[in-house]
């Protein structure tokens, strides 16, 4: 076998000999059969073999190769080997040693050369081949090996070492921190800024009504007979007037007219536009009518060309020479749509609204109690009732209004929000039917009505 190239067989320098000993060299035997070649001391120079046989350089000591064969000859082209150096010491010659190609050379001990230990070796960079950088580390699971878990560990007995007794340990000053030691900032006394709700009167009724006036009630036998006869004579459509009672509504002539039945009393015109009433102390509901109406859709609606807002308005004076059923004014204000039944007062039933003076209540479309909103009628008194009627965004708004001596006391918007489950609609007030004047009385009172404005105490009608 052939290890490398043989131009590179001795390129390394043998190993130095000991000092005070000289290596043994071995000898070689040459191909062909003859006595064996003993190796040349080595402090002698090298002199080549006979000239048939081939010469070789020397061999490290520390291996020993065969000569090549005869083949091998042929292919290289000899080369004059460089004759040995040994080392500059001087050593005793030792006898050759004659080695055979059969005997077995051991090599030096240690590493060779190559391999000789450095002192400044260093493990290369990065982990080991076995453990990639991709590669999560992660703890093995369980306890470390000097842990174990049937091991109960406590904490040693006594205070932390930077805490122990013969530290010089200052301890906090009593009391509450700096921060904590000036007095709190006064706080907002709502409790004596927002008053005890509880002190204040009940809110009023805005959405529910009275199921029975405190004062005086009709039968509820009345109450079905008014019902039935609305639903017989249903409301009538806007009139066109005549000559006569247009001249009559300019000038405010008004006429009311005597129920035909179930009133007793006298009705006496006065003057242009005022008319005197008296009732019996035993009549019965009644309401007496005007003609023509006061506000005539063919006339004032503010959806007509114009557009102007139309107001009426009319007042009724309390006269004291009335038998009264006690201190109660039985005398009701209002207006109504065309036809209502005379048997029952104004603001119990469709297309009407009135404020009744026994209870100071109003009724629109209301035959129960009615709600609160202005004090019982007094006698020598005058009150008023008024419609305003006004277009706002191609519909009609409707506010009424009533006045006490002269100057207004209350006044409400006909659409305001009701009570869905108790109020009853509106219908024929809204300003799309005639709407007259409407007086009712119950027992003995005496009144004066008044049409004409020259003789109103209230001055706030254009």
């Amino acid at each position: 076998m052939c290890f490398g190239r043989k131009d590179t067989l001795y390129d390394e320098e043998p190993p130095r000999p000991v000092q005070g000993h000289f290596p043994q060299q071995p000898t070689y035997a040459s191909t062909t059969e003859g006595p064996k070649a003993s190796m040349p001391s080595p402090v002698q120079a090298y002199s080549p073999p006979p000239a048939q046989q081939p010469a070789y350089a020397p061999v490290s000591p520390v291996q020993a190769y065969p000569p090549p064969s005869a083949q091998h000859q042929q292919q290289q082209p000899y080369q004059q080997p460089q004759p040995y150096q040994p080392p500059p010491v001087e050593l005793a010659a030792a006898a050759p040693v004659e080695l055979s190609v059969g005997d077995d050379v051991a090599p030096p001990p240690g590493p060779p050369p190559s391999h000789r230990p450095r002192d400044d070796y260093a493990a290369p960079p990065g982990p080991p081949p076995s453990r990639r950088p991709d590669e999560e580390y992660a703890a093995p699971p369980g306890p470390p090996p000097s842990r174990r878990p049937d091991d109960d560990y406590a904490a040693p007995p006594g205070p932390p070492p930077s805490h122990q007794p013969d530290n010089d340990y200052i301890a906090p000053p009593t009391g509450p921190p700096p921060s904590h030691t000036k007095p709190p900032a006064p706080q907002h006394d709502w409790q004596s800024i927002v008053p005890d709700t509880s002190l204040f009167p009940p809110p009023p009724s805005f959405f529910s009504g009275y199921d029975r006036s405190p004062v005086t009630n009709a039968p509820e036998a009345e109450a079905e007979a008014g019902e039935r006869w609305c639903a017989q004579h249903p409301l009538t459509p806007p009139l066109h007037l005549d000559p006569i009672a247009l001249s009559a509504l300019t000038t405010h002539n008004i006429r009311l007219m005597q129920p035909a039945v179930g009133f007793a009393g006298t009705l006496n015109w006065s003057a242009p536009g005022v008319w005197v009433g008296r009732t019996d102390p035993k009549a019965t509901d009644s309401c007496i009518i005007g003609y023509p109406p006061l506000y005539c859709v063919t006339q004032h609606s503010p959806l007509a060309g114009t557009r102007r807002a139309k107001t009426i308005y009319y007042e009724v004076t309390v006269r004291p020479d009335a038998a009264h059923r006690g201190d109660n004014v039985c005398l009701a204000l209002g207006f109504a749509a065309l036809p209502y039944p005379s048997f029952r007062m104004p603001g119990w039933h469709r297309g009407s609204l009135a404020v009744h003076g026994d209870d100071g209540h109003k009724f629109i479309n209301d035959r129960w109690g009615g709600k609160a909103f202005t004090t019982p009628f007094r006698r020598g008194e005058t009150y008023g009732v008024g419609m305003t009627f006004r277009e706002e965004e191609g519909r009609v708004e409707v506010e009424v209004f009533f006045t006490r001596q002269g100057k207004e006391s209350g006044r409400w918007n006909l659409h305001e929000e009701t009570d869905s489950a108790q109020d009853l609609p509106v219908t024929g007030l809204e300003g799309f039917h005639d709407l007259s004047c409407a007086v009712g009385t119950y027992g003995g009172v005496s009144f004066e009505a008044v049409f004409e404005p020259k003789r109103w105490l209230y001055r706030g009608v254009v």
